[in-house]
């Protein structure tokens, strides 16, 4: 899981109709961090700061939510919780916690006026522990749908998955909510049939909106913001190994990739684990027993 990877704490807020959430991923002091962001209709929220040619280098927490844009509201409930404790990048003004927010689509699942806001945020950032992490159908993944390039009508649940892999001293691990407009390429349900692909739903409303799958990779090696940008890219190979379609114009996908620096370790290695622990963790969302601890 996730948490594998020291000082890596995780919370969730799953609404009481089970139908979205938000999920914030909290760091060590010292983390640094970029993004790599694809597809047509992604969702965040200060996430210009990960890139690489920016001047902050450090990161205090991912949050990842439902319900869209409206679920960024989350990020301001997390920043106070950060404040009172005193974390944040130090300024002559007090610390700014550095926090960054992306959003998947979920507003067709029950009442799209329930949304993970400022209190849901606080609640979830204050609930982050080291411990196991709860997966499936939870948090971020609680409202996420799969499988809808054919029309709503054909959506599998998604949800949350979350993996681990090591290799030579270095751990690199993934948590992703999976709602992408394409199906886990699993066997069970092929995504191409055998002379062409499955027909697209043409209705309006089919995939126009309803996708986007997000998440964070965290790995105990030594990277600069570079290195850290050149993992969440290493890290969408891993969406492509195990997402079909994906990166549509319809899907908004993004990684943060972030690393604690514990370990020396080369850039093309973490790379390489990262694909592997997000395939994993894209993997785990068609696994039986959502909801449960891993």
């Amino acid at each position: 899981m996730i948490t594998d990877v020291e000082g890596v704490r995780v919370g969730h807020w799953t609404a009481p109709d089970g139908h979205t959430g938000c999920t914030v991923v909290r760091f060590r002091d010292g983390t640094v961090a970029s993004a790599e962001f694809r597809g047509g209709a992604p969702a965040t929220r200060d996430a210009v700061l990960l890139a690489p040619d920016k001047t902050v280098t450090r990161l205090d927490a991912v949050v990842l939510s439902g319900r869209s844009v409206f679920g960024l509201a989350a990020v301001d409930g997390v920043l106070d919780v950060l404040v009172g404790e005193g974390v944040g990048l130090a300024t002559p003004g007090g610390p700014v916690p550095i926090v960054v927010g992306l959003g998947l689509f979920d507003l067709t699942q029950g009442d799209p006026t329930v949304r993970p806001g400022p209190v849901e945020g606080a609640s979830a950032c204050r609930s982050a522990t080291g411990g196991s992490v709860a997966v499936g159908r939870v948090g971020a993944g609680a409202g996420a749908t799969i499988g809808k390039w054919s029309g709503r009508a054909h959506a599998l649940p998604g949800g949350l998955g979350t993996a681990t892999v090591r290799a030579e001293g270095v751990t690199v691990s993934a948590l992703v909510a999976v709602n992408a407009v394409g199906w886990i390429d699993d066997g069970t349900h092929p995504p191409v049939a055998p002379t062409r692909p499955v027909a697209v739903d043409e209705a309006v409303g089919s995939t126009e909106y309803g996708n986007t799958t997000i998440g964070v990779i965290v790995t105990d090696a030594h990277l600069d913001k570079a290195g850290c940008h050149l993992v969440a890219r290493a890290g969408h190979g891993g969406l492509s190994r195990a997402l079909v379609p994906v990166h549509t114009t319809v899907d908004g996908d993004g990684l943060v990739a972030a690393a604690t620096g514990r370990v020396s370790a080369a850039v093309d290695l973490v790379g390489w684990l990262a694909t592997l622990a997000v395939e994993a963790a894209v993997r785990a969302v068609a696994l039986p027993a959502p909801g449960g601890a891993r």
